[in-house]
């Protein structure tokens, strides 16, 4: 009762307000018409932003079974950037569980792991201790806000089950084919994960992003091995 009369209230009090200031009811049309064209222009500029990065990189299976697992690694990066990231390679001897960093247009931070398998999906399956390592240093050491895990193999039945209890996202054989083959973006091939808001052209960047983001690019350039 005491809510209705609330609500009955306020209805009795905006009736009153709008008659004495009636020279509203010729701005509200202006306003909602205002409001109607910065949504209809967002979502144009979203839906031609989707149609570039749909013409992006496009990797067959084939393609990843081949290479070394540094060029799985570099072809793991230029995925994460065709999906609107900033993403580096700074997998090495001491990348702390880290072979790619990406940072979508909201600064969420992604780390990935990258296991390339050469029998692919015959190939030994991935267990919990990695998901346990990549646990380990994703967010206290990374900052990362999701951590990924790619693979051109599998995962044991344990490591699946016990990927939300590590918060680690996993992507098989699968899920990469989705992701790497056909051009679906990073965020439908995964579960519970929501787009950035922004648009790669409104990124957000976190305090000392850039001076970061240099430095893993130096350190990437240094690591990439030679075109044959």
């Amino acid at each position: 009762m005491a809510a209705l009369a609330a609500v009955v209230g306020f209805g009795i009090w905006l009736g009153a307000w709008l008659n004495e200031h009636s020279g509203i009811y010729a701005v509200v049309p202006q306003v909602a018409f205002m409001l109607l064209a910065v949504w209809a222009l967002a979502g144009d500029q979203r839906r031609r932003w989707e149609e570039r990065r749909a013409r992006g990189v496009r990797v067959p299976l084939e393609e990843i079974d081949a290479p070394h697992h540094r060029e799985f690694e570099f072809a793991v990066r230029d995925l994460i950037r065709r999906d609107g990231f900033e993403a580096e390679r700074v997998g090495g001897a001491h990348d702390d569980v880290c072979d790619v960093r990406g940072v979508d247009a909201d600064g969420r931070i992604w780390v990935v792991q990258c296991k390339h398998k050469r029998d692919g999906w015959e190939g030994k399956a991935i267990g919990v201790e990695v998901l346990q390592r990549l646990n380990g240093t994703a967010k206290t050491v990374h900052g990362a806000r999701f951590a990924v895990i790619v693979t051109n193999g599998r995962f044991t039945l344990s490591a699946v089950e016990r990927s939300k209890t590590y918060g680690v996202h996993l992507i098989d054989r699968g899920r990469l084919e989705l992701w790497a083959a056909e051009g679906r973006p990073l965020w439908t091939v995964l579960e519970g994960v929501k787009p950035a808001r922004r648009l790669p052209g409104q990124r957000r960047r976190r305090p000392g992003q850039t001076r970061a983001a240099a430095a893993v690019s130096a350190l990437s350039r240094q690591r990439r091995p030679r075109a044959r």
